[in-house]
């Protein structure tokens, strides 16, 4: 395989589908997705929006397989098949025919500043009115209340129109760096953070999702079955609040979260402050790198 030298490269374009105002939705696995809500959101989607793949990208230039190694399957002691990490743009249609962009994969580990020009190239190839990143991040919230979501955008007035105006410096993810790079070419982009209780950020947590997928109605008019996963909520739900009976300091440290929590959503209507977005980012950032056996970006 050739060396890319262009955003081209990267690529493979399947199929250019006729397209009306799709809306962009970005999620990489290997980034903040506490309780894995991104990815459990995005797995919904994909199941609902007919997908059909637009477009894969090159991996072996991208990612570094000892860090993200490819799954080998063995049967009785037979290797019988290896699925590599992969990254793909797909499309479908939401419940009322609204187009949708998916771009879902693992996140790249090399070349980020190329990939990004291909992402953007594929966005006006295609004509997308908006990008929204999908992620998630433990935060001092108790389960007893809906999760929370945070916004990372592009422009003050996305900002404004939306969720939260948090000020801090953290890593990047390449979401990130596509919300920058979509806005110099003037499309609208910006990410979504579900907030995940930091008890349980190490589990599945459908609530979580659940928010993130009613996000994607409110700030890009998507229209999604929630009702598995609402169903999927109130079973956490239950489940967390019996493991809180069992034991009677699990009752006081919720009973103190519910009153942090209500307390700040009366005073900052419901905004996160910075210092404890900070703080929980940047804890759950160490413990991404202290699992991560290897790191390379350019």
């Amino acid at each position: 395989m050739t060396r890319p030298t262009s955003p081209e490269d990267l690529y493979t374009l399947m199929r250019t589908p006729d397209l009306l105002d799709p809306v962009l939705l970005v999620h990489f696995d290997g980034w903040i997705d506490a309780g894995q809500t991104a990815h459990l959101a995005v797995e919904r989607i994909l199941s609902q929006i007919d997908a059909t793949t637009v477009a894969t990208f090159e991996t072996e230039w991208l990612v570094d397989h000892r860090a993200r190694r490819p799954i080998m399957h063995i049967v009785d002691g037979v290797n019988v098949g290896i699925d590599w990490p992969f990254i793909e743009l797909v499309a479908g249609r939401d419940l009322r025919g609204n187009d949708v962009l998916l771009l879902h994969g693992t996140e790249p580990d090399h070349n980020w500043r190329t990939f990004v020009d291909a992402v953007v190239e594929l966005g006006q190839r295609f004509a997308i009115r908006r990008m929204i990143g999908l992620g998630s991040y433990p935060a001092a919230a108790p389960h007893t209340r809906p999760a929370m979501l945070s916004i990372t955008a592009s422009t003050p007035e996305l900002v404004d129109e939306t969720l939260n105006n948090a000020s801090l410096d953290v890593p990047a993810g390449v979401e990130s760096v596509l919300e920058k790079a979509f806005e110099a070419v003037s499309i609208d982009s910006f990410g979504l953070w579900a907030q995940v209780p930091h008890y349980v950020s190490s589990s599945p947590y459908p609530p979580a999702a659940l928010a993130l997928i009613e996000g994607l109605e409110r700030s890009a008019g998507l229209t999604l079955d929630t009702a598995d996963l609402a169903s999927e909520s109130l079973s956490t739900r239950n489940r967390l609040d019996k493991l809180v009976q069992s034991e009677e300091s699990h009752g006081q440290m919720l009973a103190q979260l519910e009153a942090q929590h209500d307390d700040f959503a009366e005073a900052q209507a419901d905004f996160p402050s910075s210092d404890d977005l900070a703080a929980e980012v940047e804890k759950f950032l160490q413990s991404q790198a202290d699992d991560d056996p290897g790191d390379s970006t350019d």
